[in-house]
């Protein structure tokens, strides 16, 4: 069969007029007249040949996260959540968004002080929303990606007025701030963006090839028609995991793929470059290889999550079963990020009973204060963050060797 170099058509380009809206920039911008967009294909009904080494690479790929999805059912709401955070954390340091775990972490409960923070916040509201929309009987559809960009944008200053409405402008990719001058991509024209969207979205729902080549290519078309003014990267990631939650590949679980990809910033940009030339085997290749590494290292903390129970009794010394202390340990696995009231809310005991278990379990290192309140302080599970950021950096290590 032909390999998946030769099975794609390349996108096309044309000429097309332009005028700078919003003045500025330098005489080259406000004197642009004329540029190159991207027409990339129509999707909806293409196939993919594929060589019987490419086919068993992805089949490879498809069984880790099978493996993945399937570890440790009993604490999978505790993993599930937290490679959810990792993804999204990931996803925006793509985007050059950078913010400790800390931060994050109180920008998940509502502390806003940090804007990268916040949009790494955002972006874990968006995936969540991507995934819960969808499944093996509900498919992809156009309101679960503008629904997913609402929730990404809408408490951004400058694009809040654009969140979930797919572009009505022209938009690029690199070059200058005020006009497409020297731009890496033109994508196409905003007119054309609700036919390949609809079309994407078609794809998107095919049962017909395998799951991780179909989230790949719907990815970097995606990428390719950049249907949003902003956000376009996370919420075409936050797609590769819709899919694969679609097809049933996971039930229960994200793959934290992007915490491979950003490992791998400029490769991973090159593949979606050889993706509008027609050669689809590179950005196989990284998915392939982002996928077997993301999986292998979230089974590995799926582990250390399993292990986290105990290592929290050897800190505490013993603890009175069906006191207040013990409800919040058995919390805090699904829950590591929650505020005081929220612990009195949750845990079946009087007040001043939880919050003597709270200072005990701060006492310990069980649990770290994230913010200085004299009142509802928040509190975050040290070790259950401290593994948020330490899978991010086993699978970038792993993926860098």
């Amino acid at each position: 069969m032909e390999p998946p170099a030769r099975a794609w058509p390349p996108h096309g380009q044309e000429t097309r007029p332009w005028t700078q809206t919003h003045r500025g920039g330098t005489r080259e911008d406000r004197t642009l007249r004329a540029i190159v967009v991207s027409l990339p294909p129509f999707i909806a009904g293409r196939t993919v040949a594929l060589d019987s080494e490419t086919a068993a690479d992805l089949e490879g790929a498809t069984s880790e996260i099978a493996k993945l999805d399937g570890s440790h059912a009993d604490d999978l709401s505790a993993l599930g959540t937290l490679l959810l955070r990792t993804e999204s954390v990931a996803s925006s340091k793509i985007e050059q968004i950078q913010a400790n775990v800390d931060d994050y972490a109180r920008a998940l409960h509502g502390v806003r002080a940090n804007s990268s923070a916040a949009a790494m916040a955002a972006a874990t509201t968006a995936l969540q929303e991507m995934i819960t929309a969808v499944g093996p009987d509900t498919p992809v559809g156009l309101s679960a990606i503008t629904s997913a960009h609402e929730a990404l944008m809408r408490d951004d200053a400058q694009e809040s007025a654009f969140a979930g409405k797919l572009r009505s402008v022209q938009n690029w990719i690199g070059g200058s701030d005020y006009s497409p001058r020297g731009a890496l991509y033109i994508p196409p024209p905003p007119e054309t963006v609700q036919a390949y969207m609809d079309d994407l979205v078609a794809f998107t729902n095919r049962g017909d090839m395998p799951a991780l080549l179909q989230a790949a290519i719907a990815h970097a078309q995606f990428e390719s028609i950049h249907p949003f003014t902003d956000g376009n990267g996370r919420i075409g990631r936050a797609l590769i995991n819709a899919i694969l939650r679609h097809r049933g590949t996971t039930t229960r679980v994200v793959v934290p793929l992007a915490s491979a990809l950003v490992a791998r910033r400029e490769d991973y940009f090159d593949t979606l470059g050889s993706y509008r030339s027609g050669d689809l085997a590179p950005l196989v290749g990284i998915f392939v290889r982002a996928t077997r590494i993301a999986a292998a290292e979230s089974r590995v903390t799926a582990q250390r999550l399993r292990e986290i129970p105990g290592q929290w009794r050897e800190l505490t010394g013993p603890v009175r079963r069906n006191s207040a202390a013990a409800k919040l340990l058995a919390l805090l696995p699904d829950t590591p990020i929650l505020s005081s009231d929220d612990a009195v809310a949750l845990v079946d005991a009087p007040r001043s009973s939880v919050f003597d278990a709270i200072g005990r379990l701060r006492d310990a290192g069980v649990l770290r204060a994230l913010t200085d309140r004299q009142r509802n302080q928040i509190w975050g599970a040290s070790l259950v963050l401290d593994e948020l950021g330490d899978l991010d950096m086993r699978i970038a290590a792993a993926i860098g060797a």
